[in-house]
């Protein structure tokens, strides 16, 4: 298994650490992970992108040309990388933000309303960990068990202020999923 997922969207959305959060409960599952983040010289409302990979063997290169999956947390992400994908890749967006008007026929896309579902949580910055509790039950890459189990770890001592809503919010993506 070699698995890599790019995630996307303005700096301020948590891209990275969207993406951080997935390669460290990639690493406590023991599987092998890559993070390669890139982001705007401004950063808060530039363009911000982050490659994960994940394998249970070495990873030779953290690139990821024609990754499997791509989320896309807003409407440039979207029509950009969407071009990346492998054919059969999966676009994983958010729809509460994005509008699909033209999209490849040979991949598979989904919209999630997590900054809706964060907002109905009561705080609209957990968009980022609706989308990927939802990211999670769709490519079963790691345990959303194990991740909440976890989660004090994987955010660290600075904000465990944040651990209830980042739970509700995880769950509240993986369940917007129907099996």
């Amino acid at each position: 298994m070699l698995i890599k997922t790019m995630f996307s969207g303005f700096g301020g959305q948590g891209v990275l650490s969207t993406g951080q959060t997935l390669a460290k409960a990639a690493m406590l599952e023991n599987k092998h992970v890559t993070y390669l983040p890139s982001y705007g010289a401004e950063v808060r409302g530039g363009t911000a992108n982050c490659t994960v990979t994940i394998s249970d063997k070495d990873i030779a290169s953290p690139i990821a040309s024609e990754p499997e999956f791509v989320v896309a947390l807003n409407q440039p992400s979207f029509f950009r990388f969407q071009n990346l994908l492998r054919a059969g890749g999966f676009l994983l967006y958010n729809s509460s933000l994005v509008k699909p008007a033209s999209v490849r026929g040979d991949i598979e896309t989904l919209g999630i309303p997590s900054t809706g579902l964060a907002a109905d949580l009561g705080n609209v910055r957990v968009s980022n960990m609706v989308i990927l509790g939802a990211f999670i039950r769709i490519s079963n890459l790691i345990s959303l068990k194990l991740l909440l189990k976890n989660l004090p770890d994987i955010l660290g001592p600075g904000k465990l202020r944040l651990l209830e809503i980042n739970k509700k919010a995880f769950q509240a993506g993986y369940n917007y999923i129907k099996e």
